[in-house]
């Protein structure tokens, strides 16, 4: 495509919308040819570590350029043929790789918020590289489609949902393997329970050996007349009682150090799963069931532990006794040797042939299990809910309902597995009819012996109970290895809110909150948009507006439950991303609408973000939040037990003792989430006390249902549909009859009505 061609097209196009973050633009401007454009641009955010740093890809009308995330040095791909873009996301981690017609060229890796904007760059590179490879001019959509499936998009949706569906992908057996790192700390022992193992087969090896001269040499004399040697008999029965003992002992002391070892992998599994969970953000909770998540965590990682304590080191057994008793087989009478071996290529065939059923077979058994756990996680902790709507027999017919996909999963798969099993024992049981044939037909002809045949014919048993037992173990292996990938899926995603490579230390801490340009996204929806705002250190913001309007969505964003897809969120002029995650969020104190209170004293609970806290210090914070009255009229005061999620209290209570938590960690910044708005007035005023209190001194971002709660604000912040519409003091905006006042006339109005119907 000729220069002239290039600016016609650039001509006939209108000038595109390009996010670039400020701190690129500078940068990339000065890597610019003449007359160069950007297109679109996406700020790469993990570097190959999966740390948080940055980086930016960037489109324009003649190359792609680029700089990595913790590199300084810039790279640029003029378009050529053969070049290819490619993008796809895995457990969280979004990645863009560049190829060309030989190997891959580059690879970047970014949070899934940047998802939005790599949609954008893979496009634009697409357009631009087909139109520079064919001449063709770029031509500008005519309607909001998807550019993949051509499928219709609606106004505010710009990611497709078809398109950013995450594909199921089957288990691998391989992803047993994995475990591997949560066994090495143990490889020592592990070491010892195979050395054992070998020793162990080997001793169960003595007996049929031993069977041959005391066949030949006495039991088969002795019926053509001659006597029996009692020292001949005592040495083969003390052989045998001696390797029968001995196998004993080896068995016992391998299955109990590899017992142990596997009991540890699996509890260091677990412990290392469910941390992994709790540094993940919300936004990977709010896709999840709690139910399911329990499932992994726990019962996934005992049938793991299961299959390593016995299952593979039965596995482990069966294969060295088959490669020993092969071994001697052949050793004895190779011609007999081969004619054992017959059926196995059968069994190895039926093995290959149903092992994908049965893993993709277990994979939804697990599923669907976890359908009926999410059952009893919802309907246990909500029992006061389905008894008050009398929804008993709602709720049972749910669990059956989820109960019989289970069996009727599980009836599909046994159909399979039930066909398997006694074809595999019927090809054993046909291999011994043949190792006889072959071996009566040996004898007759005085090739063998009696004894050579007996021995035979209990290796060959050993062998094909072995071959057995590891065609059993298929279904076992397959489970595992469905419960290794689903605790695999928590363990490889990479939480949305990464934690800095550099963090900047947290010292003193001023209060000062800026929002630039800040968006978010939840999926394909966008949220928050183009929010600016200026919060002084120690002020007092109300946040108002309908429901839906984005305000819990924004205190989230403060609070970095969730990271901005666009824009940037400061506290005292530094980025939040900047700080650790867990340095920043111990300095915000957070009052929910739903207080959550754990199982536990009240004064554990009151000292839940400070566990080293003083009695004085928890005492001093009931009493600030107006909580320790009705505190001493507990029976046991400050330990007195709290039923789960706090039964036993009103909400008033729970809310004070939420207080009471807030203020005994002393934060800096304080986020108040409707907190007055599932009580009763009089419970309000005692807990609007305890707030007044909580507020001195701190910079406070408040959201309240009823507007009159904001009136001490000293600003309000009127959001709708994601943007601030409107902001200033309420005796400002009532005077501007705008958004506010018409809120506030609403709710007015409401009261009234209430007040009438109550007269």
């Amino acid at each position: 495509m000729t220069t002239e061609q290039q600016a016609a097209t650039s001509a006939a196009l209108p000038p595109p919308t390009v996010f670039l973050a400020e701190t690129w633009q500078a940068e990339v401007e000065q890597k610019l040819s003449q007359g160069e454009n950007v297109l679109s641009s996406v700020e790469v955010d993990l570097d190959q570590r999966l740390r948080f740093n940055k980086g930016v890809i960037a489109v324009t009308d003649r190359r792609l350029l680029a700089r990595a995330p913790g590199e300084t040095q810039w790279r640029d791909w003029p378009y050529r043929a053969g070049l290819e873009l490619k993008h796809h996301d895995h457990a969280g981690v979004g990645h863009i790789e560049l190829y060309d017609q030989h190997a891959r060229l580059a690879a970047w890796r970014f949070t899934l918020g940047q998802n939005l904007h790599a949609i954008r760059v893979i496009d634009s590179f697409r357009e631009q590289l087909h139109s520079h490879v064919s001449g063709e001019p770029v031509c500008a959509p005519e309607q909001n489609i998807c550019p993949s499936c051509k499928a219709p998009l609606e106004p505010d949706q710009e990611e497709c949902p078809i398109c950013t569906k995450v594909l199921h992908t089957p288990p691998s057996t391989w992803t047993l393997f994995r475990l591997w790192r949560f066994a090495v700390p143990y490889r020592g022992q592990l070491a010892l329970g195979f050395v054992l193992m070998l020793l162990g087969t080997a001793a169960h090896m003595i007996p049929p050996y031993l069977s041959m001269p005391l066949m030949d040499e006495v039991l088969i004399p002795y019926q053509n007349g001659q006597k029996i040697d009692p020292m001949l008999v005592t040495m083969y029965m003390g052989g045998l009682l001696g390797a029968a003992v001995l196998a004993w002992v080896l068995g016992w002391a391998k299955t109990y150090v590899l017992a142990l070892v596997s009991e540890r992998i699996g509890a260091d599994l677990r412990t290392a799963t469910y941390e992994h969970l709790l540094k993940l953000s919300l936004e990977y909770f709010g896709g999840k069931r709690t139910g399911d998540l329990m499932s992994r965590i726990g019962s996934e990682s005992d049938r793991i532990c299961v299959f390593l304590s016995l299952h593979l080191l039965d596995f482990a057994s069966d294969v060295l006794m088959i490669i020993m008793t092969g071994v001697i087989l052949c050793s004895i009478n190779p011609w007999l040797a081969v004619i054992t071996l017959v059926p196995l290529p059968f069994i190895a065939w039926m093995i290959h042939l149903v092992r994908d059923r049965l893993r993709t077979g277990f994979e939804k058994i697990d599923r669907v299990w976890g359908e009926v756990t999410n059952v009893l996680a919802d309907t246990i902790p909500g029992i006061r809910v389905v008894k008050a709507f009398a929804q008993e027999h709602r709720e049972a017919a749910r669990f059956r309902e989820a109960n019989k996909h289970n069996l009727a999963v599980n009836d599909k798969l046994n159909k399979v597995w039930s066909l398997f099993s006694p074809t595999v024992s019927f090809l054993t049981e046909l291999g011994l009819l043949i190792v006889w044939s072959f071996g009566i037909w040996q004898v007759s002809k005085g090739e063998i012996t009696v004894g050579v045949l007996s021995a035979f014919v209990a290796y060959s048993s050993r062998f094909y109970g072995r071959l057995d037992s590891m065609s059993r173990i298929v279904s076992v292996t397959q489970k595992s290895a469905s419960a290794a990938k689903r605790i695999f899926d928590i363990l490889d995603h990479v939480s949305s809110v990464p934690e800095p490579v550099k963090p900047v230390k947290l010292d003193k801490i001023e209060g000062r909150i800026d929002l630039r340009e800040v968006g978010f996204r939840y999926g394909n929806r966008a949220v928050n948009r183009g929010i600016t705002l200026n919060i002084k250190a120690g002020e007092m913001v109300g946040l108002v507006g309908h429901s839906g309007s984005g305000k819990s969505t924004l205190v989230n964003l403060i609070c970095r439950f969730y990271d901005v897809t666009e824009g940037a969120i400061l506290l005292d002029g530094v980025d939040i991303r900047s700080f650790a995650v867990a340095d920043y969020r111990r300095n915000i104190g957070l009052v929910l609408q739903e207080p959550f209170l754990f199982f536990g004293t009240i004064a554990e609970n009151i000292a839940y973000g400070k566990p080293n806290a003083s009695r004085q210090d928890i005492i001093a914070a009931a009493r600030a939040a107006h909580a320790h009255e009705f505190i001493l009229r507990l029976p046991q005061g400050y330990d007195s037990m709290v039923g789960e999620r706090g039964q036993g209290l009103s909400g008033g209570e729970r809310q004070r003792i939420s207080i009471a938590r807030a203020l005994l960690i002393d934060p800096a910044i304080l986020i108040m989430d409707e907190a007055t708005s599932s009580v009763d007035s009089e419970t309000e005023k005692e807990i609007q006390k305890a707030l007044d209190n909580l507020v001195q001194g701190r910079t406070t971002i408040a959201i309240a249902h009823r507007l009159s709660t904001l009136h001490g604000a000293d600003r309000l912040i009127v959001l709708d549909r994601g943007q601030v519409v409107e902001q200033g003091s309420h005796d400002e905006l009532m005077a501007r009859e705008g958004a506010y006042f018409r809120l506030y006339e609403a709710q007015a109005r409401n009261m009234d009505v209430d007040m009438d119907e109550k007269e």
